[in-house]
């Protein structure tokens, strides 16, 4: 009877090497055939019947660019047509239960922003915008992003989730803030704000791996303290002498010459405080030593099989324990942008979610640094379309538009990852013997 059983089992069950893999998941063809009727809707039926005009220089810039100017009825129709038919392709191979290509979703975004930015920008008072400032403003948000998210990758790959990015922002920006106004120097709260992320991150690993208390519940508690604990300095200290507790000078802008006059790029890339550069090579430094080197392997192998890593002799704990610090090193600098860069003084919580943000961005990026930094720049750039949007006095409510970095932040995470798998162990503590 079991080899008959087992026999029907096997002939009930997909044929290896046909593609098949037996279940059909209609969650992302659904959600691209809604979008793409939407995009038909809106962006082709309903586009404003003139040219946008899309500047990529300034007439006194070094190298003056022209501007890209397009129909915005054509750019729709061309967008929600082509998204039309890759939501078909989507549908087709789901039917026949093959997974749709990852470049499906990836191209109809694209197509979806272009319609959408052509679109709002056609139906603004004034049909232009300057094309660098978005993309350089863009990058200027994410770098607290970008830097919470390489915080949680380094804790996450570790096997310790960590809950706590958006407290390690804020103490980093209120660190910073007194440090450099008691200095006078920018840069001695810059180092400041790293020492700040790392007492965060020394209360979450104590609890979190010594005494091994929920990390989710160590991490949203340690967001309420460094909440509070600020708010009331705030109130008590920094709001009754400014001048002394709260005025921080600013980071300086440090351009490379010929390097910075490169049009579109050269202020994204060579024209950064030195946060702004600190956060390339936090991303190169952390992709190349998590995926090429020997710690690399090791924080992988105990964010994994931390068993199997205490077995060949890595002490689980300890390397969780310095890799949670490290994370609040990255965290804290990060938190510096909010008070040596942005502005300059603390505000009452200030980072205003962004550590939730960031950790919308790690997971985005599949805990993966150079997903999370490309998963960052999507957020900075859905924050800073909205705020160059209400000012060009587009049809879209103010409203949405404020509420727009949030909405793509869930449309991200829960239309586009799909179904994304987190280091085996994170989360789970290791009690050896």
């Amino acid at each position: 009877m079991s080899t008959a059983t087992t026999a029907r089992d096997q002939s009930n069950s997909p044929a290896r090497g046909t593609g098949d893999t037996g279940v059909r998941s209609w969650k992302n063809p659904i959600i691209l055939s809604v979008v793409a009727l939407f995009a038909l809707l809106v962006f082709a039926l309903g586009a404003p019947g003139n040219d946008v005009t899309f500047r990529l220089s300034e007439e006194n810039d070094p190298i003056v660019l022209p501007s890209i100017v397009v129909s915005a009825p054509v750019i729709g129709w061309i967008a929600a047509l082509a998204m039309l038919a890759l939501a078909v392709l989507a549908i087709l191979r789901t039917r026949s239960a093959q997974k749709t290509p990852t470049w499906v979703p990836a191209v109809f975004a694209v197509l979806f922003l272009i319609a959408f930015l052509t679109w709002v920008v056609g139906s603004a008072r004034t049909p232009n915008v300057a094309l660098y400032g978005l993309l350089a403003g863009s990058v200027t948000l994410a770098v607290p992003l970008i830097f919470g998210s390489l915080s949680g990758v380094l804790c996450e790959r570790s096997g310790v989730v960590n809950i706590a990015i958006e407290g390690q922002l804020l103490f980093g920006a209120f660190a910073a803030a007194v440090a450099a106004s008691l200095s006078g120097s920018a840069f001695v709260g810059l180092l400041a704000a790293a020492v700040a992320g790392v007492l965060v991150s020394l209360v979450l690993a104590v609890f979190s791996i010594r005494y091994v208390v929920n990390q989710v519940i160590v991490g949203v508690v340690l967001n309420v303290l460094v909440s509070g604990l600020t708010g009331f300095l705030f109130s008590a200290v920094l709001s009754e002498d400014a001048e002394r507790w709260n005025s921080p000078p600013r980071l300086p802008v440090i351009e490379i010459p010929f390097l910075a006059d490169i049009p579109v790029i050269g202020p994204i890339l060579f024209q950064q405080t030195i946060v702004g550069y600190l956060m390339y090579i936090a991303v190169a430094v952390v992709y190349v030593a998590l995926y090429h080197s020997r710690w690399g392997l090791r924080t992988r192998a105990v964010g994994e099989h931390p068993k199997a890593a205490d077995t060949l002799g890595v002490n689980v704990n300890r390397m969780r324990f310095m890799n949670v610090l490290l994370a609040g090193v990255v965290a804290g600098i990060g938190g510096s942008f909010f008070t040596l860069v942005a502005v300059s003084g603390f505000g009452r919580d200030m980072t205003a979610g962004q550590g939730y943000i960031a950790l919308a961005a790690l997971i985005f990026g599949r805990w993966n640094p150079i997903g999370a930094f490309f998963a960052a720049l999507l957020f900075g750039f859905a924050t800073n379309l909205s705020n160059v949007l209400s000012l060009l006095g587009t049809p879209v409510p103010d409203q949405f538009l404020r509420m727009l970095p949030y909405v793509v932040t869930v449309f991200a995470v829960a239309g586009l990852v799909g179904r994304s798998r987190a280091p085996g162990a994170s989360g789970i503590p290791y009690i050896k013997g």
